[in-house]
Formats: structure tokens, sequence, C-alpha cells
């Protein structure tokens, strides 16, 4: 653990709590262009988050003021503490790296503040950064080590081969992974993803998590892709280039899973998984996994897609329910179309809602694990939050950093 922060710079960076609330995201924009200038540190980042949608900034901005809120009571920030360094350790950041963002971002601070960034300003969030730094560099040192230690687990990126590709739906495809060197690989937990570093040419390196959607296993990874619009999102350039270009034998330079989002196995209570399009995949390696080890716990399989065309792992998911008189799938077509019969391709016509749930699943017990778009995340957490289900029972996951998710108060937390 480094030293406590001293009262006096506790102060500081309270006081400067609303100049951040007026100018965090200038000062992150700012942060990451001078942070790219460098293209060797540009490359550990996963860039389908910056650009047009500017969702990476947005996050660390808001990550920014509830460090600042809570300098005082860091423990309200352990979770999303654990999520950074998950992220880190998928990206393989490492300490070396650290030093390059504290001079982006106090140099940021001075550009945006300009005379109000006085040097005891920025020698304070100096000292605040590399207090919260030398937490992660910490906690990311202990992932690596049990990483390494583990049978099958690696540090770093390992070579693997698609074995084979399955067409899920009209945009989603499986692919199954083997480690090139023929060893096992490690048993992740069902809803953790793996980091993938892919270099496209003429675009140079790029980095992408991807949700494994098997149950663990020492032999394969299998990752589940919707082909996203390229040209609409920057996410797209390697889910194309998966769909187009990735066929058995192909090699893919893969991190260890990740992630701080996965089924907790310590209990039988009741789960409900609940997905959006291809948020259903961490879902199937949870629900793999129950059938596979736990059949007997009472578990809800919940999933909306916009019609059958783009429904995936459909029959897979009703083979896994179908004898276990403790599992059960309901589906929900936001815009079923004349071929999509109700009762043998979905169950609801309409969007899943929190009222829903409560109304159909046992709310009183259950933990729900969320995965999906924003806007379905969005109407989730917060509507399951209004119905009186409380936090520690609903854990969610979502492609992209964590940003305006949550309503007010949560979110400042």
């Amino acid at each position: 653990m480094p030293a406590p922060l001293s009262p006096h710079t506790v102060a500081v960076i309270k006081a400067t709590v609303p100049a951040l609330e007026t100018h965090g995201l200038a000062i992150t924009r700012r942060m990451y262009e001078r942070l790219f200038e460098n293209a060797d540190i540009r490359d550990l980042f996963n860039q389908s988050h910056h650009g047009e949608t500017g969702s990476q900034p947005k996050a660390l901005a808001l990550a920014v003021l509830a460090y600042a809120r809570n300098i005082d009571n860091l423990g309200a920030l352990t979770g999303a503490l654990e999520r950074i360094a998950q992220k880190h350790v998928a990206l393989n950041i490492l300490p070396e790296h650290y030093p390059h963002v504290a001079d982006a971002l106090l140099a940021a601070i001075r550009d945006v503040l300009g005379e109000a960034a006085t040097p005891e300003i920025v020698t304070v969030w100096g000292e605040a950064y590399w207090f919260l730094a030398e937490l992660l560099i910490g906690r990311e040192a202990t992932i690596y080590r049990d990483l390494a230690a583990r049978t099958g687990g690696w540090n770093g990126w390992r070579d693997f081969v698609v074995e084979s590709v399955t067409s899920e739906s009209e945009t989603i495809r499986s692919f199954v992974l083997v480690p090139a060197d023929g060893g096992p690989v490690m048993r992740h937990e069902p809803g953790q993803y793996l980091g993938f570093l892919v270099d496209l040419p003429g675009r140079g390196v790029l980095k992408r998590n991807y949700s494994i959607s098997c149950a663990p296993n020492a032999r394969a990874y299998r990752i589940t892709v919707k082909r996203e619009d390229a040209a609409a999102h920057p996410a797209g350039l390697v889910s194309n280039w998966l769909h187009g270009s990735a066929r058995p034998g192909t090699v893919l330079k893969v991190a260890a899973p990740a992630g701080d989002f996965f089924l907790d196995r310590q209990t039988t209570e009741p789960v409900v998984l609940v997905s959006g399009g291809v948020g259903l995949t961490p879902m199937v390696s949870m629900l793999e996994s129950i059938a596979a080890e736990t059949p007997e716990r009472p578990t809800w399989f919940v999933h909306g897609a916009l019609n059958g065309r783009v429904h995936a792992m459909r029959g897979h998911v009703q083979g896994l329910v179908a004898n276990r008189d403790a599992l059960s799938t309901r589906t929900f077509y936001a815009e079923p179309e004349p071929q999509d019969r109700p009762g043998e391709h979905f169950d609801e016509a309409g969007m899943i809602t929190a009222e829903w749930l409560v109304a159909n699943t046992p709310s009183a017990r259950a933990t729900y694990y969320l995965c999906g778009p924003k806007p379905f995340l969005a109407a989730l957490t917060n509507g399951l939050a209004r119905a009186g289900i409380p936090a520690e029972r609903v854990r969610f996951e979502f492609f992209g950093p964590a940003d305006e998710l949550l309503e007010e108060p949560k979110q400042a937390a």
C-alpha cells in the first residue's frame, strides 16, 4: 500500500471538485490527445473507445471526478478500481506505462485550467495520481502473478489458432480458439473476456475485448462476435476482419481471461441471466456452467433480440435448458417478423423491462446478471433499483467504458 495522502492534499483535491465538474471532460480529452502523440502508447489502448463517440474520455472524466469526491473514502471506489485493473491486464498495461499518463494528465490540467492550475494544484494532483497508480500497479501485479501461476495461464500475448467458425445468426459468428503451443488453457470464470491484439494492414495495431461464450475448460475458448458496421462503429474494424478473414488456421494474439463480472459459483441461490443482442455471450458461458455443474440451481435465461434473423445461439440455449427442471428460458423479440412464430421462436413481443423481471422471477432472492447495449442496461439497472432490488444483487457488464450508465447518485460513487 502507498503511504496515505496528507490532510492538505486531500483538502486541495476536494476543493478542485467544482472545476472537475465543469472542465473534467475537456481535461481528459486533452490528456488523450497528448498521450496519443506517442504511437507506442497509443497502441496500448482500444481506439474504438476514442474518436467520435468519446466514450473513454467521458468514462475517465467521471472516474477522476469520483476519485476527487471520494479521496477521503476510497473504499467507495473498490469496485471501480478492480474493473480498471482487470481492463489494464487485458491490455497488457505495465508499470512503465504509468509515467506517460501522469505527464499527459498534469499537462492537460495546465492546458485546460490555465492560470487556475496553480503550481500547488498541479503538485497535489501529481501526488494523488501516483497514490492511485501505485494501488493499481500493485493490484495488477497480483493479477499477473496469479495468471502466470495457474495451470494453462500466461502473461502478455499468447498465440491461439482458430479451430472452427460457426454462423450463429445473420450478424454473429462463434470462433473456437486453441493454443498454438498445444498446451492447456486456464479455466476462466464464466462471464470473463479475452483481450486481443490484431495488426490490420493499413490500420495498424488494434486491441479489442471479446467475452468468452463457453463454460470453463482446459482445452479451448469460444468467442461469439457480432459483425458491426465499420463505417458507423470504430469497433467494427476488427469484427468485420474476423467475419471476413478469420478461418480455421488463422493465428490470433490473445491475453489471458480477465474481468470482474462473472458468475458467483459459491452459492446455489437463484440467478437471472438477462441479455440484449450479442450481450448474451457471457450469459451463455454462465448458463453452460450452471447446466454442467449445478443444474439444480434455479436459473432464468432472459434474452432480447430484434427478430429471429439476428437471434444467436437459440438452439444451443434451448438444448441447455431442456430436461433440466430448474433452468428456463424466455425470449423477447422487439420487432418480430412474419416468420417468427410465438411460442416457438420467441415468447414475448417487445422489450425486456424491469417490471417484467420483478413480476416473473424470484426478485426477493435472485441475483440479476445483465449484459447488453447501454440503453438496455440503463433501463434495467435503474428500473431494478427503483423496484427495490439491492445493488449487490444487480451485476452488469457491457462492451465499452462505464460512462453515463447509472443515474445519480450512483454515478457519483
